[in-house]
């Protein structure tokens, strides 16, 4: 029987969680009594992961399914390679440390049911460090800002998205994307509700402070070229300020002749335009660097196996 809801799992290095998340999952999609699928990305584990995913198919071939990639290719990847290959008329994405708990989903399922086509979870009470709940509070404005997309909580990977919005993503064929903000662009009437959110019960966080940064290099640089704007702006202010400076230094040349005094304020404007020429070749550099990923046209992903049993 084709399944109607597809669970989406990417997976790295979670051998800890993965039995709960497995047990509590299955569980969940049962009661809710429609036809369902899993499926498992693993995106490169070095841990035991594979292995049980493997075993989870064994117990229920029918409804789960195994995506085993060659090497680790990122969480977004991991979930494009299941989009691309799910089913279901309403897909959920989920992670797999359990701090999204998988009886949320049926919240998803209703806001589904009652006719939005992008389903965001935002979390209740937090359960992280104060410096990932502040910072993530300040991307999100900073996003909001340069892309007009509004996520009240773009950090949660509990999300539904209509088989329409799926199939969207899938046509995009970008080599590194952030599918939430991808998804609203596509979206016809999205909506957001709220989810419990878990303290990690195993494990470490795959998302060092430097995956984080450069997500939100992905997102800058795939949905506004407002950034660029920004920096051609404040140059043309910096160099009309510039201009006057130099008239102002003429003049005062002019009249009071040779001096040696400023000397250290105009080093310090010195290093400050130089900075400010490093932070605009920067930016300019990630879209370049964009660029230069697209065309290549590199394969996003390698998938070494597809464990699963279709009808």
């Amino acid at each position: 029987m084709k399944p109607i809801i597809s669970v989406v799992v990417p997976v790295y290095n979670e051998q800890e969680n993965l039995a709960a998340l497995f047990a509590r999952l299955t569980r969940t999609l049962d009661a809710v009594g429609k036809p369902y699928e899993i499926l498992f990305t693993n995106d490169g584990s070095r841990d035991n992961s594979g292995v049980l995913l493997r075993d989870f198919h064994r117990q229920r071939p029918h409804e789960v399914r195994v995506i085993d990639f060659n090497g680790n290719f990122g969480q977004h990847m991991a979930i494009m390679a299941a989009f691309e290959r799910c089913r279901g008329e309403v897909v959920v994405t989920l992670d797999a440390d359990l701090q999204n708990p998988p009886e949320e989903i049926p919240k998803l399922l209703a806001a589904y049911a009652a006719g939005h086509d992008v389903i965001g979870g935002y979390r209740k009470d937090r359960q992280d460090t104060f410096f990932r709940r502040y910072a993530s509070k300040f991307i999100n404005a900073f996003r909001a800002r340069i892309t007009h997309i509004r996520m009240r909580d773009q950090g949660c990977m509990l999300r539904a998205y209509s088989r329409r919005v799926v199939d969207l993503i899938v046509s995009t064929q970008e080599t590194s994307t952030f599918i939430p903000a991808l998804a609203y662009s596509y979206a016809a009437n999205p909506t957001e509700v709220e989810v419990e959110h878990a303290a990690r019960a195993a494990g470490t966080s795959k998302y060092s402070l430097y995956k984080l940064i450069r997500l939100n290099f992905d997102l800058m640089t795939g949905f506004s070229i407002v950034p660029l704007q920004l920096f051609t702006l404040f140059g043309m202010v910096l160099s009309v300020l510039s201009g006057l400076f130099v008239v102002y230094l003429f003049i005062r040349r002019l009249m009071i002749g040779p001096e040696a005094e400023g000397v250290f304020t105009l080093f310090a404007i010195l290093y400050f335009l130089v900075a400010v020429g490093i932070l605009g070749l920067g930016i300019i550099g990630e879209y370049i660097g964009r660029i230069y990923q697209e065309v290549r046209r590199r394969p996003r992903f390698v998938i070494r196996e597809v464990v699963e049993k279709l009808e």
